[in-house]
């Protein structure tokens, strides 16, 4: 029958076609932003042009002291981009997508080490790749996101292994690695909840282990160095940084929360339930609260029975990431809500943006559950643990049919913007600000798309990268038609 460890690099072996599914779900993602996206900058990328363009290789555009908010590793992504690509989203939103695959790599990964059934891992997928997080998607100047969001992932699979005592070669000193390059290079503001959860993870293994073996606690200690020193750097750099949101309302938070007690109710709840439907779904058939509210309440529930399953089984002290995930999509949850509440809108914290940091409780939660239904749970468990897997699935499920739904509208209104972007010189900044969607509360951000269009056109960049091209081969046409015009008339001169 051979041993358990035997049996099991069979099962590995067995499941390597787990890896197509993260394949699967790159061609998907690939396909949608093609199909749902003109090639054309707007929103924070005017932002982007303004600061970075042309000169991409400006040292001193680099050397400032906020660098690290900044995100280093997305100066490379623009000498790329400028240098290959002719500034174009469609490279950053490829690069998104990509990193996305990453993640669902590293899921896949973890799956085959702890012989998750493919039920569990299939569901997995449909959350990972769910088109609830369409607007970091189409938006490709989040794609350092996915990127830092991947390297979590690998950085928690690493620590699983050491931790479950089933580590590769290298693994221990990656630990000691890892954090610097995330931190330093590509996390920037998620590394908050990231350095929050590990320091949590290695305080309890710590714990765990002082009393067994003093020595590993020291060796955890030492892990625990090596995430807050660079997290230290970035709040030393982050401390040069301006912060600037357009719409935040200058109100404390305890005088609202006075105020208005509801509102933060209805906010946390809401920004849990667009883990089960995207808010523009939610939007076109909620006709009230009621259905935000169940459905929050759920993936709530669903919060506390897969930490109560943590505790009952002591499943952590066997496999640490589904736990990990667990904290940090709930801190992602309370982070979104003491920085977005000043909006005042009570669907903010819904925003498909903020998918990306919340799915990973999610996907802790549902780590949980397959983890949990193999120790036999009673009946009441396992319904209550298919109940809310199947209210995730169906939920992601028809938010990616709706986003699919809206593939052509997409579309639409990003060729009407190029079109707007190549008669940019004759539009109003009223038109400017409105179409390309950048900050359209403020008056003076018609001039700034002005000036990062400016730049683009007479660098020949982004949409105006095909119609350079074409307005060239016209400028060639109409000389050479002028030559032959010449030589005929030469020829006629000679013939008289």
């Amino acid at each position: 029958m051979g041993t358990d460890g035997e049996r099991k690099q069979m099962g590995m072996k067995g499941r390597r076609w787990y890896y197509f599914l993260p394949l699967a779900g790159i061609l998907f993602g690939l396909w949608y932003v093609h199909e749902a996206f003109y090639d054309v900058v707007y929103s924070d990328y005017i932002r982007l042009v303004n600061s970075y363009l042309p000169d991409v290789w400006n040292p001193s555009k680099f050397l400032v002291p906020d660098v690290l908010t900044r995100v280093p590793v997305t100066y490379l992504g623009r000498i790329v981009n400028t240098a290959f690509f002719h500034y174009s989203v469609a490279f950053d939103q490829a690069l998104g997508v990509l990193f996305l695959g990453l993640s669902a790599a590293v899921f896949a990964s973890y799956c085959r080490a702890y012989e998750i059934r493919a039920p569990w891992l299939f569901l997995f997928m449909i959350v990972i790749f769910s088109l609830n997080k369409w607007e970091m998607m189409i938006n490709g100047s989040g794609w350092v996101h996915f990127l830092a969001f991947a390297g979590f992932y690998y950085h928690y699979l690493v620590l699983d292994r050491v931790w479950s005592g089933q580590e590769k070669p290298g693994d221990r000193k990656k630990l000691l690695w890892l954090p610097g390059l995330l931190i330093l290079t590509a996390a920037g503001p998620y590394c908050a909840v990231y350095v929050a959860v590990l320091i949590l993870a290695y305080g309890l293994k710590i714990i765990l282990e002082f009393r067994k073996n003093r020595k590993k606690a020291r060796e955890y200690a030492g892990y625990l160095l090596a995430v807050t020193v660079p997290f230290l750097l970035y709040l030393l750099s982050n401390s040069f940084a301006v912060e600037d949101h357009a719409g935040m309302q200058d109100i404390p938070l305890l005088t609202q929360l006075l105020d208005t007690p509801g509102y933060f109710v209805r906010f946390v709840v809401k920004s849990f339930s667009s883990m089960v439907v995207e808010v523009e779904y939610a939007q076109a058939v909620f006709a009230d609260n009621l259905p935000y509210m169940v459905l929050g309440g759920l993936v709530i529930a669903a919060y506390l029975l897969a930490l109560w399953y943590q505790w009952k089984y002591r499943l952590y002290e066997k496999t640490i990431l589904p736990l990990i995930f667990i904290g940090a999509g709930g801190m992602n949850h309370a982070l979104v809500t003491l920085a977005r509440w000043s909006f005042l809108m009570e669907d903010y914290g819904m925003s498909s943006r903020y998918a990306l940091q919340f799915q990973m409780g999610i996907l802790g939660i549902l780590l949980t559950f397959a983890l949990a239904w193999r120790r036999r749970p009673k009946k009441a468990g396992k319904a209550a643990m298919a109940v809310l897997a199947i209210v995730f699935l169906a939920g992601n499920l028809l938010s990616t049919r709706h986003e699919l739904g809206k593939v052509d509208a997409r579309r639409q209104v990003c060729e009407a913007r190029a079109q707007l972007a190549l008669d940019f010189e004759n539009r109003t900044d009223d038109e400017l600000r409105a179409g390309f969607e950048y900050r359209t509360s403020r008056p003076e951000s018609g001039q700034a798309v002005r000036s990062a269009l400016t730049i683009l056109k007479e660098q020949g960049w982004n949409v105006f990268y095909e119609n350079a091209g074409a307005e060239a081969v016209a400028a060639d046409g109409a000389a050479a038609n002028g030559a032959a015009a010449d030589g005929a008339a030469a020829n006629g001169a000679a013939v008289q």
